[in-house]
């Protein structure tokens, strides 16, 4: 979502900017012919910008034109552009209603049109009115590169917007995707444990004995709890903000998720070492069992990354006004492509997975006002430094 505004926001910034500094150079940079005509090509960007822009560009191009003209001297010339320059830019006003809804050729058309009417018009008011002669020679070596110079200019903006337009699809394409995997993740996690527990209700119709019939119980609520807890998981990536927002003191939060995981460790043969403050307490705010759930899965990642016994550092450090908790395996390590992709839906560097643990890990830490950092060597493991703001902190 935040991909799109930017896109919209780059959009809008270059049919502002690109007009306007095209021409504020043309007018300061113009070419010198005779002791009696200068000239530029300030009316391609002016007309382009009044075209694409609308009116509030239009209105800020006449301003600037006008301007500069001033600044730059000569008196005849600044006139003919007080008149030329405002009668053009509100006949733009109503053509660029209709001009961003029709084809290339017609928009070259147009162009080429309007280039047309101001020459004719700027000759009429120079010879008429303020009675300069300039050749024709000049005039027409003048319309030839002006037209030459709107048809590619012309040609060059559709092809920009164009890119930004399959931007556009992209990203709602993408949308669409995840929206799919997202669905398909929840049926296949949700689906599994309702299938067991369906199975396990069926067999309690049989002739069992009493202690089976209650094992069997047992197992289909564990599978139905196992269901739940997808479900839970799903809607905290979902929750924009903490819903039980309380003071959490750090150490104690990182010693109770290992001391959960520790049996899972011993299984993968895998050492917990704790570097925790002795001699302050420091606390921050949120969910209580978002942070643990957050902190756990990454655990059980660094656990899981490791195929050997090996190490799992956790480590706790005080800089300024946030706390690090800096969790460090000695896994396989991911490459930097499959970092970028950590926390979005349906990626895992895991056989078998769905990638939800560190979606809801993101989810978690971000609803916090905090960062996760990962960096990673690919056969020596991956670092996860998570960043939070302290709420306060104690002398112990």
């Amino acid at each position: 979502m935040k991909f799109v505004y930017r896109l919209d926001s780059l959009k809008g910034w270059f049919l502002s900017i690109f007009p306007i500094l095209s021409l504020v150079l043309c007018m300061l940079f113009p070419v010198v012919i005779e002791a009696d005509f200068v000239w530029d090509l300030r009316w391609i960007p002016f007309l382009l910008g009044g075209l694409y822009g609308g009116w509030r560009l239009g209105t800020l191009l006449i301003v600037i034109t006008l301007l500069i003209r001033f600044l730059t001297g000569g008196e005849n010339g600044f006139y003919i552009s007080c008149i030329t320059f405002p009668l053009i830019g509100i006949s733009l006003f109503f053509i660029s209603k209709y001009y961003l809804r029709i084809s290339v050729s017609k928009k070259i058309f147009i162009g080429v049109s309007l280039i047309f009417f101001v020459h004719i018009l700027t000759q009429f008011i120079s010879t008429q009115i303020f009675g300069l002669t300039i050749g024709i020679s000049l005039w027409k070596q003048y319309f030839t590169i002006q037209v030459i110079g709107i048809v590619v200019v012309i040609i060059l903006c559709e092809v920009i917007l164009a890119n930004f337009q399959v931007l556009d699809e992209l990203v709602k394409a993408e949308k669409l995707q995840i929206v799919s995997h997202l669905a398909a993740s929840i049926s296949h996690e949700v689906r599994n444990p309702l299938t067991v527990t369906r199975g396990y209700i069926q067999m309690l119709s049989e002739d069992v004995s009493t202690q089976t019939k209650i094992n069997y119980a047992n197992i289909a609520l564990k599978e139905l709890d196992r269901a739940t807890d997808v479900i839970n998981d799903y809607l905290t990536f979902a929750s924009i903000s903490p819903e039980n927002n309380e003071r959490l003191r750090v150490s104690d939060e990182i010693q109770h998720v290992v001391n959960s995981i520790i049996p899972l460790a011993n299984n993968n043969g895998t050492k917990l070492k704790l570097s925790l403050f002795e001699d302050e307490a420091y606390y921050i705010l949120g969910d209580r069992k978002k942070f643990q759930q957050c902190l756990f899965n990454i655990l059980k990642n660094g656990i899981e990354s490791m195929k050997d016994e090996g190490e799992l550092y956790i480590h706790l450090i005080q800089a300024a006004t946030t706390i690090q908790i800096k969790i460090q395996d000695q896994g396989i390590g991911m490459t930097q492509e499959q970092i970028y992709r950590l926390g979005e839906p349906y990626f895992t560097t895991k056989n078998k997975g769905t990638g939800l643990g560190m979606m809801v890990s993101y989810s978690v830490i971000k609803s916090m006002d905090g960062t996760i950092h990962v960096s990673s060597v690919q056969g020596k493991g991956t670092c996860f430094s998570i960043n939070l703001p302290i709420h306060s902190h104690e002398p112990i």
